[in-house]
């Protein structure tokens, strides 16, 4: 963990283990160690009694507030999720056994964005991937700037990457335990912010992390990993959906690729590209779900041959490089989903596409050595060459072989 110096460092506690041992090595390390936990907006009880020897902010500047001092602001948390009243309880329980300060900032307004964005993207037929815009939004965005206004020169959190040099440049890599690699995610982050971020725990196994939040004494040292989506604590998107949108339900024809009618569903947002299960359609052989067409209404079905596709447009991007001299005409690993294996792939800038955050070129084809399976309009697509993340994107189209 190579951090160069003592720094005042914000970091990130979300309750888990991985960012409360973040914290403890930043502090063994002798920094000036602020622990934040980042409110949401899941309904649910109060927190006042205990943050009792916490600050909870609103997350604006000193200078605003006429006392000189933070805004203060009351706060729920829900009962489940990344923000949930046990994992609040739990950050503060760290932060005070660490003898950190610990913040709670009120990103609730802020989050409702990323919900919207889940939703809206589930409706217009896409497979959206909120953890991504979660990490662009608010953590390279929101927090950074929160860290600014308390004169933080780094934010730090528990995922498993790492900052590394290319030609004295920082850059951002694979995290060591390849199990538990979390760079898919942070694929957004703005390059001008690399040398202001830290993973204490990329250079570790996971194995490690829980042996360190042991030897630490840390309360949440056997606390299981969150799966699910936070704010989708029971998996049930259909009816976040529908809850969001109560007029997303509006039932519509299931059709090959003919365009036949071979059944009926209760609203597209039921399913995702890739799905088999729940079609309730029988056809002799196994059928998937290949599109979704959100101004027909209909979900497309064929065999898992017709999910193939050779090559994507992908949109909005992301460079970590110069992707006219590192990127084009050379090999590079592709992901389209957290959970698959890289495919090796070769990429097409696209000039005449829209600028991305960069303001280097915001379009480009990705073009798969093999045909992928289930690749999404709507997924992040990020672009590897070994450990180093050259940049990503947004998949607008795809094409099948």
């Amino acid at each position: 963990m190579a951090v160069g110096g003592k720094r005042k460092i914000l970091v990130a506690m979300s309750g888990g283990v991985d960012s409360s041992v973040a914290a403890a090595l930043l502090k063994r390390a002798g920094h000036e160690v602020v622990g934040c936990f980042m409110r949401l907006g899941s309904p649910g009880e109060t927190i006042d009694e205990l943050l009792s020897d916490a600050q909870v902010c609103a997350a604006t500047p000193p200078s605003s507030s006429k006392s000189g001092t933070h805004a203060l602001t009351q706060v729920k948390i829900g009962h489940q999720g990344c923000c949930s009243i046990t994992d609040a309880a739990d950050a503060r329980e760290v932060a005070a056994q660490l003898d950190v300060p610990f913040y709670v900032c009120n990103f609730k307004k802020d989050f409702g964005r990323i919900i919207d964005y889940f939703v809206d993207e589930y409706l217009d037929g896409k497979t959206p991937n909120p953890c991504v815009r979660c990490n662009d939004w608010l953590k390279f965005g929101k927090l950074h700037d929160y860290a600014s206004q308390i004169g933080a020169d780094c934010v730090a959190s528990g995922h498993y990457a790492r900052i590394g040099q290319v030609n004295g440049q920082p850059t951002l890599l694979r995290g060591v335990d390849s199990t538990k690699d979390q760079s898919y995610v942070l694929f957004g982050a703005p390059v001008d912010r690399l040398a202001h971020m830290l993973f204490p725990i990329g250079e570790l196994p996971k194995s490690r992390v829980r042996e360190l939040a042991h030897e630490f004494g840390l309360p949440v040292f056997d606390k299981p990993d969150s799966q699910e989506i936070c704010f989708v604590p029971d998996n049930d998107y259909a009816g976040l959906i529908e809850r969001r949108r109560p007029n997303a339900s509006r039932p519509g024809d299931i059709v090959n690729e003919q365009g036949e009618v071979m059944g009926r569903h209760q609203g597209q947002h039921h399913f995702t590209v890739g799905q088999r299960r729940g079609l309730d359609v029988a056809i002799g052989e196994r059928v998937y779900v290949i599109a979704k067409h959100s101004d027909t209404n209909t979900v497309v079905i064929g065999t898992k041959a017709r999910l193939a596709t050779h090559r994507c447009l992908v949109g909005e991007s992301n460079w970590l490089c110069d992707p006219a001299a590192e990127v084009v005409g050379r090999p590079l690993l592709a992901k389209y989903r957290y959970n698959v294996t890289p495919a090796m792939s070769r990429v097409v800038l696209k000039p005449d596409g829209q600028a991305g955050p960069s303001g280097r070129p915001g379009q480009f084809e990705v073009c798969f050595e093999k045909p992928q399976i289930a690749v999404a309009p709507g997924q992040a697509l990020v672009l590897f060459d070994g450990d180093r993340i050259m940049g990503g994107g947004w998949i607008a189209t795809t094409y099948a072989p």
